[in-house]
């Protein structure tokens, strides 16, 4: 299952606020590249037929057929890539609170979620 840590929803419910999204569910994507690696990506959107509802820490979440698979299993969250500059991140929820690299939500795809 999908989850979302404490802090991405505080973050997530924030970004709503500040971007008049409120009452938007956050639509998170995910879809295999070329190289086998995976993509992630969000925004704040309508429900579409087929989506998949979530609510997790009071973010309503909707997750589309294709992405369903890939999200299995995955974490969101929201921490300091670098001295201050923090960014959303996509991390097997195993491997979150390790000390492995996770995919930051890169290539433009949060559509204004991040800071």
């Amino acid at each position: 299952m999908f989850s979302v840590t404490p802090t991405a929803s505080q973050e997530i419910l924030a970004a709503a606020a500040r971007s008049e999204a409120a009452g938007l569910a956050l639509r998170v994507a995910a879809r295999q590249v070329a190289d086998g690696s995976i993509e992630y990506g969000m925004g704040f959107d309508e429900p579409r037929e087929g989506d998949m509802p979530l609510q997790v820490l009071g973010v309503n979440l909707l997750i589309a057929p294709p992405s369903q698979p890939m999200l299995e299993g995955v974490v969101l969250d929201f921490v300091e890539i670098e001295p201050g500059s923090f960014n959303f991140i996509f991390a097997d929820q195993e491997a979150a609170g390790a000390d492995t690299p996770a995919k930051a939500c890169g290539n433009g795809g949060c559509n204004g979620c991040s800071t």
